[in-house]
């Protein structure tokens, strides 16, 4: 399936304008069943991403955050799929950072192929597809090509989670020794990575699938690397379960990221 990857960049500036309508504002902020919580810019966000994606390619389905309760016996067929999350970060977006974003991937066959991941306070992108090259644009400038580094540096530079840090990363960055330390919010920690201003991101605790297969696109059309602890590529619709496994993000394939588990 060919894809206009800048239909999707700009359907996910459009959801990011409707999360900055709320943004700007006061806003509620309820909880789900797992204890994360919802805001309205999460919903309005999602309804601009289904309805628009529905008129780009209306046969295709969309799995969102906010719609993900579809039973795995249908969505186990789905050969092709939109994966969305409408707001990735609520909690950085409840603390008002800026470090939210909007993620729209194209899943095929459990390979998330094509990957846009939208910052609306900053109005940057990353986006790519894999085999065809990742970009980031800033405002209204022209995109950049951006590629994963290729050998680490040294310290190396760690992308991590502002609100997620936990014992088991502390212990990886024992073992990696001289480091610098690069604390994030939401997907864009993964970006860090594609777009070569961080090392390694390794992610050892629960996350959804939503959360990551549109960044993973970007990396790997960036010539990086998404992958569990046993190295292999995460994958997606694959089990009745949505949550990904832990796993680890880099660019230079020549180091040993498993010694530091």
């Amino acid at each position: 399936m060919n894809i206009d990857l800048n239909r999707i960049v700009s359907i996910a500036e459009k959801a990011g304008k409707a999360i900055m309508d709320v943004y700007v504002r006061d806003f509620d902020v309820a909880h789900k069943e797992d204890e994360s919580p919802l805001t309205e810019a999460d919903l309005a966000a999602h309804r601009v991403i289904v309805e628009e994606l529905g008129k780009l390619e209306p046969r295709l389905p969309v799995l969102s955050e906010e719609s993900a309760k579809v039973p795995y016996e249908e969505r186990s067929r789905w050969l092709r799929y939109w994966l969305v999350d409408p707001l990735d970060g609520t909690r950085e977006f409840v603390k008002r950072n800026g470090e939210f974003t909007v993620n729209i991937a194209l899943v095929e066959s459990g390979r998330a192929t094509c990957g846009v991941v939208h910052v609306p306070v900053s109005e940057t992108t990353y986006y790519g597809c894999v085999d065809e090259g990742a970009w980031k644009k800033e405002d209204d400038t022209p995109p950049q090509p951006i590629r994963a580094a290729k050998q680490r540096r040294h310290p190396l530079r760690v992308a991590g989670s502002r609100s997620h840090a936990g014992d088991s990363l502390k212990r990886f960055l024992e073992r990696v020794g001289p480091h610098e330390m690069l604390s994030m919010g939401s997907s864009l920690k993964l970006c860090l990575v594609a777009e070569g201003n961080a090392d390694v991101y390794p992610r050892l605790g629960p996350t959804s699938e939503w959360d990551t297969a549109a960044a993973q696109a970007v990396v790997e059309a960036a010539g990086g690397h998404v992958t569990d602890l046993d190295l292999k590529p995460l994958r997606y619709n694959r089990k009745e379960s949505l949550l990904n496994p832990q796993f680890l993000v880099f660019g230079d394939e020549n180091e040993d990221w498993a010694s530091y588990l």
